[in-house]
């Protein structure tokens, strides 16, 4: 097992060290999903993470969902959290101690017990850091928790919408199929016992992102093209992305680069507008003429992310969004100023754009990330 253990984070990247664990448990056969992690980093962070009993409970109670899979856990716990001189790791038969009372977990000043009274301690409650972060601003995060960010925006598991087939394939419900059912009954000596029925086959629906990348969306863009990276590389034949500014530019391509680092680099280097003017009514046009018409938004889901500010003439912009709205199956507008308080959709640009959007939401907080993608599943 020692083998095929990932390369040791560094000491200064705690993260890092715990994700590459549930990895570890991962290859050792555990059905590590992302909840689980994500339950994991969320009691961690309300745990000390320097304390190897704290760790241990704390991913045996979330990450563990078998009695099969506690002795594995265990011979992964101590490979990854036991490193040995020279490298190498031990295995050994100590195992933590049982884990202590919630309330022992807390600051003990807040469990102590006042004026000889003998009940119980008191269980305290603390919001976790994550859980916090998947709730701000992405404009407004420092440069820390904008690292924590790109790591939580990598566990994102995005699921992309399907679409019926022309194809049939054999199902429980659905059409008679007359060739499987007679070749059933003719193996059965001409008996006819049950129908074999068929149904159309799922394909994967085709997804566009459009981001905007003007000076009004400094703030979120980079955020936003890490959204997308996730994106395109879960689903790389049916995604295709697109920047808007003064011009329209395909990054697709930069985006399908496995490290999100380089596909980022690799974006900003194809932008030539980046921070730029907002044009979106010719972008579109120019988007809808060169690849709209010819397949990339016929029948997908399309996703604007823009504030709505245009600097050119609005009906444009509207009688693109018309267009726009006949060849896809669904327009999504993604606004980062609509979740906050007292937004009104009055720029110009929303105004002539709302008549033909199926959906206005808001992305300015990784939760309003998280529920896009869940737009784009059912639609």
């Amino acid at each position: 097992m020692t083998a095929s253990l990932p390369a040791a984070p560094p000491a200064d990247d705690p993260l890092a060290g715990l994700v590459g664990f549930t990895v570890v448990l991962r290859n050792a056969g555990l059905a590590v999903t992302t909840d689980r992690v994500a339950a994991f980093l969320s009691a961690l962070d309300a745990l000390d993470v320097t304390s190897r009993t704290q760790t241990y409970w704390a991913g045996r109670l979330t990450l563990c969902s078998d009695p099969d899979d506690l002795p594995r856990y265990d011979r992964a716990f101590e490979d990854w959290f036991t490193p040995q001189q020279g490298g190498r790791t031990r295995i050994t038969d100590e195992r933590p101690p049982p884990p202590p009372k919630l309330a022992a977990l807390t600051p003990s000043e807040q469990n102590e017990r006042e004026d000889g009274d003998e009940a119980g301690p008191q269980i305290h409650a603390r919001a976790s850091g994550t859980e916090v972060l998947r709730h701000r601003d992405l404009g407004d995060l420092t440069a820390a928790e904008r690292e924590h960010l790109r790591r939580l925006l990598a566990l994102l598991r995005p699921e992309p919408p399907t679409r019926s087939s022309r194809r049939l394939r054999p199902a429980r419900h659905g059409s008679t199929d007359p060739g499987r059912t007679l070749r059933a009954a003719l193996r059965n000596q001409g008996e006819l016992r049950e129908l074999r029925r068929r149904d159309h086959s799922r394909r994967p629906r085709k997804i566009v992102l459009l981001v905007d990348v003007s000076g009004s969306m400094e703030p979120y863009a980079d955020a936003l093209l890490r959204f997308a990276h996730v994106v395109v590389r879960r689903a790389p034949g049916s995604v295709e992305a697109f920047t808007l500014g003064t011009r329209l530019t395909r990054v697709t391509r930069e985006l399908q680069m496995r490290d999100a680092e380089r596909a980022l680099a690799a974006t900003g280097r194809a932008i030539p507008d980046w921070s730029g003017g907002t044009r979106l009514g010719e972008v579109l046009r120019a988007f809808v003429d060169r690849w709209g018409q010819r397949g990339a938004a016929r029948g997908a889901v399309v996703v604007v992310f823009s504030d709505g500010w245009e600097r050119g003439e609005t009906d444009v912009l509207g009688e693109q969004m018309s267009r726009l709205r006949r060849l896809a199956h669904r327009v999504v507008w993604v606004n980062p100023h609509a979740g906050k308080d007292g937004y009104a959709p009055v720029q110009g640009g929303i105004v002539a754009a709302l008549p033909y959007l199926d959906d206005l939401l808001a992305g300015h907080s990784l939760a309003t990330l998280e529920q896009l993608l869940e737009v784009i599943r059912h639609a």
